[in-house]
């Protein structure tokens, strides 16, 4: 097979594996919501799906088990194989089961279904360190930020029209079988290049451990945790902010569910190709420079009588910078990742990033509700300021002391 089209499908299987990842984990936590409210449970009862992003946040806990096996492409695919055909079993199984009279167990069974999910997202990581070259590395990660902003899309979008014709158990069905078919891909493929499995000591839960012990760590997880901050709180607010401004949930759905992840698909697919033309630092550099323009303009957007465009340019602005840093985050983790710990030292650093976009998704809130929309957006761009200068900083000793 000549190199140009194994590399095309290369990129289109890690594009349907993150895809496969992404659509059911947003239907459920923002679709399911509005299914339930219609069915008049409770906004308490509503609250316990988020108890499905749990395996996504614990994930790094069994990651060293995956990793086990050892430097080898084969077994990371089984690993995939296996969590995604059980993940869709589960899935299949709560399609025979009533909202009304057996929520509890759609949640636990959901849980279940997101913790093998999890498995293959770290099987999937690993796999995807071991096919790509290092200065292939930006693209291949530009197929998980892609699949993920395509399945919030697909997910918050056109299932809930599926839902709306067909109905719970017929959705689910589908959804079994769309997760199935996402591996179809990784079957057929046959990478020309593997890498030389490497010799490496027992992986164990203790390389949780060690991975914080390395030099210059510090650093790293500060990088990680903050890296967000300047978009975040943008992001979270961006919601409330338009019901406040009068849009309706139609509305709200279309221009910040579909218009908004189809921009930060785009932005997200162009810097993979900018990041691998030029570096990594230009990419950390662009994205604290973007999250300057963007916060500057939603604090300027703030004091103006809003119009329909101005407001769509910075929900595209948003979405489109949130789906750039995101190809970056995963690329840098990526590069830092040691022989034979792919899946554990990619998932650790990952979940530093999900862990810091809590924190600053909360604190989002108390400062919108302090300060106002003006004043959040203010505090953004501030932080913007900042970030510009500590993210080169953080980088490039990090960079430094690591050659």
């Amino acid at each position: 097979m000549p190199k140009f089209l194994n590399n095309s499908q290369k990129y289109s299987t890690l594009l349907s594996l993150y895809l496969a990842q992404s659509i059911p984990m947003t239907f459920f936590t923002t679709v399911m919501p509005v299914i339930l409210r219609t069915e008049h449970y409770s906004l308490s009862s509503i609250g316990l799906l988020q108890l499905v992003k749990l395996p996504w946040i614990l994930k790094f806990l069994w990651a060293p088990l995956v990793d086990k096996t050892g430097n080898n492409i084969q077994n990371y695919k089984k690993w995939i194989f296996s969590s995604e055909i059980f993940y869709a079993i589960i899935i299949f199984a709560a399609a025979f089961l009533h909202i009304k009279t057996n929520f509890s167990l759609i949640v636990l069974l959901m849980v279940i279904a997101f913790a093998a999910s999890a498995t293959q997202d770290i099987a999937t990581d690993a796999f995807a360190y071991l096919v790509l070259k290092k200065e292939e590395r930006s693209i291949g990660n530009s197929m998980q930020s892609a699949g993920s902003f395509l399945g919030t899309l697909t997910g918050s979008g056109v299932l809930l029209i599926v839902y709306y014709y067909f109905g719970w158990k017929y959705l689910l069905f589908a959804l079994s079988g769309f997760v199935v078919l996402a591996i179809l891909p990784l079957y057929f493929y046959k990478p020309l290049r593997i890498k030389t499995p490497e010799k490496v000591s027992k992986v164990g839960f203790k390389d949780i451990i060690i991975f914080f012990k390395q030099k210059s760590i510090g650093r790293r997880v500060l990088l990680l945790f903050i890296f967000y901050s300047g978009l975040i709180g943008i992001l979270t607010m961006l919601k409330p902010w338009m019901v406040d401004l009068g849009y309706s949930i139609k509305e709200i759905g279309i221009i910040s569910g579909i218009y908004g992840p189809a921009f930060g698909t785009a932005m997200a697919l162009l810097i993979g190709f900018i990041i691998k033309k030029t570096s990594r630092k230009l990419g950390i550099i662009g994205i604290a420079i973007l999250s300057i323009i963007t916060s500057s303009y939603f604090w300027w957007l703030s004091l103006q009588e809003i119009s329909f465009l101005y407001l769509l340019i910075g929900v595209l602005a948003v979405w489109g910078t949130y789906g750039m840093a995101s190809v970056v985050i995963y690329t840098i983790s990526m590069d830092q990742v040691r022989p034979g710990r792919a899946g554990t030292d990619f998932t650790i650093q990952i979940v530093i990033t999900h862990l810091g976009s809590i924190l600053l998704a909360v604190v989002s809130g108390k400062l919108a509700q302090h300060y106002g929309y003006t004043g959040l957006y203010k505090i953004e761009f501030i932080i913007s300021l900042l970030l510009l200068l500590t993210f080169s900083h953080l980088y490039i000793e990090n960079e430094s002391e690591k050659n």
